[in-house]
């Protein structure tokens, strides 16, 4: 089954209102391009060709609607000084944090996207990913948001003691932390990309909506308006729960929030459909990953049943970044199963496809 539009012309169409051939639908199939390409991952540490092209072939083969340059969470912590394991053929993992005591916070500086770490081969991904997608597929370069980031620069456990022990702590790491995240984000917008950013560590299921509040808010809100002050418009994802903060996030006037599949697609379309664009949620692990290509169809149905009217759009998506071993088969039918649909969605004919995938 082809498209009949790119995914240019389909997010042009429905912005417009007009006929398009189906839902927006990004899988986000992250480190298993590599598979897709056939290369190992470790490559993604210095080759910025085989980042891009492992984009470029998991849009071939399967035509999602967006491409990111992003291979894991801590490209902009090592760049300051964390320390990175890279597994040869699995998804690069924080070793070490770049600090031990609240007295290095001092010593701490924002990293030069041109010079530190692999912050220059992501930037050269990006410039390969523009020359490739030309104005057919929107790219963007993925960021974690500074909140995240001082997590990995003081280690997890470190940093939840500082929040109630040092708050003021907390604030110097997340003021030098977003310092990184605005040069990656000027210099990803210097190459043409809109950075889109995420923020797992500033999920309910981690902290409390108080925490988020003061400690992870006023930076993103600074990033946002960083990127909006070039003209894109950011998406947002955070993992887990996030049911209590989707207004706090909404209301930076983002393009876009992404929901991992622990939350509700129709709550979330209720609480804020009217000032952003939805995104997700089929469960990458349980479903994309460990389902039949049946539970891929049923889920993507069900998800497009709760969100297709919302009111700023929706985008079919899993709820978070794919594992790298996602069948093939099982990122086929999430595709297939939008351009059945079709669009506008007809959802009574969606509900005659869920029974069907039910008897």
């Amino acid at each position: 089954m082809q498209d009949q539009m790119t995914p240019a012309q389909r997010a042009a169409a429905i912005a417009k209102g007009s006929l398009a051939d189906r839902l927006p639908c990004n899988p986000n199939i992250a480190n298993g391009t590599a598979r897709i390409y056939g290369c190992k991952i470790s490559e993604f540490k210095h080759n910025p060709k085989a980042i891009a092209q492992a984009q470029m072939a998991a849009y071939h083969k399967f035509g999602g609607d967006s491409l990111r340059i992003f291979t894991d969470l801590f490209p902009w912590a090592e760049a300051m000084g964390a320390t990175v394991s890279y597994p040869e053929d699995d998804t690069a993992d924080l070793l070490k944090p770049a600090i031990v005591s609240v007295q290095d916070i001092d010593k701490l500086r924002p990293a030069d996207p041109y010079k530190d770490g692999r912050l220059p081969v992501q930037l050269e991904a990006m410039k390969y990913l523009k020359e490739l997608a030309k104005d057919e597929v929107p790219c963007s370069a993925g960021i974690v948001g500074a909140f995240t980031n001082a997590f990995f620069l003081f280690s997890t456990n470190e940093t939840l003691k500082l929040i109630h022990k040092n708050p003021q702590a907390v604030h110097k790491l997340c003021r030098v932390s977003l310092e990184t995240c605005k040069a990656y984000a000027q210099a990803a917008l210097d190459i043409g990309l809109n950075p889109t950013i995420s923020e797992p560590m500033s999920s309910c299921t981690v902290v409390s909506p108080k925490v988020f509040r003061e400690f992870s808010l006023p930076y993103l809100k600074e990033l946002v308006e960083f990127i909006k002050s070039y003209g894109p418009n950011p998406v947002i994802h955070i993992c887990g729960q996030t049911k209590k903060i989707w207004k706090d996030v909404a209301d930076l006037g983002i393009g876009g929030m992404s929901i991992d599949n622990v939350a509700s697609l129709q709550e979330c379309k209720l609480a804020i459909g009217s000032q952003t664009k939805i995104m997700g949620n089929v469960d990458p692990g349980g479903i994309m990953y460990s389902g039949t290509p049946q539970d891929v169809r049923l889920k993507t149905l069900e998800g497009i049943l709760d969100a297709y009217d919302s009111p700023k759009g929706y985008v079919v998506m899993s709820g978070c970044s794919l594992p790298v071993e996602t069948p093939l088969e099982n990122i086929q039918m999430m595709m297939d199963t939008v351009r059945e649909v079709g669009y506008p969605v007809c959802p009574e004919r969606v509900i005659e496809m869920i029974q069907g995938c039910k008897q």
